[in-house]
């Protein structure tokens, strides 16, 4: 086997492991993340025969750049309409999208966020922009770029994942409570840029 192929999948495992000691509660969960994290930095160490105890790809000690997630905007055939996702931890609506993970293309991020949080196969039709979160942010929020696609539903829609609890069309002038991820002007530039088949950024 490939030893880049192995490696890459070793980061993947350690990045799967960073991601639930982030995010869970489940002491019996957490407990098994610290373990998956320590084999996979071990293995890691004895693979690259190099201490992992540096800065490294899993740090912010070294040089600090924004964080990249990804949102897609789905519209109705006439385009008056949006999907929007209830996010069950906070019972408000967003886009479906999140974080990129390590290894995945943005494309392919877009795509499975789509599939998890709306349970919807899409196609991307276009790269709507890329742009800075930051100005819509609060100063105790992470720098952060966001990546948009305007994707279109392939066949029917399926069980989406735990993360939300709704998946609904949504007039564009009547959206309902938007997550406090986000803000109404930041979301209807996504909407608006893609309805109108404008590129931003910035």
């Amino acid at each position: 086997m490939d030893s880049k192929y192995i490696y890459d999948f070793i980061i993947k495992i350690q990045a799967i492991a960073k991601i639930g000691l982030t995010y869970s509660k489940d002491p019996y969960a957490i407990t098994n993340y610290n373990e998956i994290n320590d084999l996979s930095k071990k293995f890691l160490e004895d693979f690259t025969n190099v201490k992992l105890d540096r800065p490294n790809y899993f740090t912010k000690d070294i040089y600090p750049t924004p964080n990249i997630s990804v949102r897609t905007v789905i519209l109705n055939k006439d385009k008056t309409k949006v999907m929007m996702v209830r996010e069950v931890s906070l019972g408000t609506y967003s886009l479906p999208g999140g974080w990129a993970d390590l290894y995945d293309s943005p494309s392919k991020v877009a795509k499975n966020e789509c599939s998890q949080e709306a349970g919807a196969d899409i196609e991307i039709v276009r790269l709507v922009g890329i742009t800075d979160r930051t100005p819509f942010k609060s100063s105790a929020s992470i720098p952060e770029y966001v990546v948009i696609f305007e994707g279109k539903i392939v066949g029917n829609l399926h069980e989406h994942e735990y993360e939300t609890d709704d998946v609904g069309w949504f007039d564009i002038n009547n959206l309902p409570p938007i997550s406090r991820k986000t803000s109404h002007e930041e979301l209807m530039r996504f909407i608006l840029a893609a309805k109108n088949g404008e590129v931003i950024y910035d």
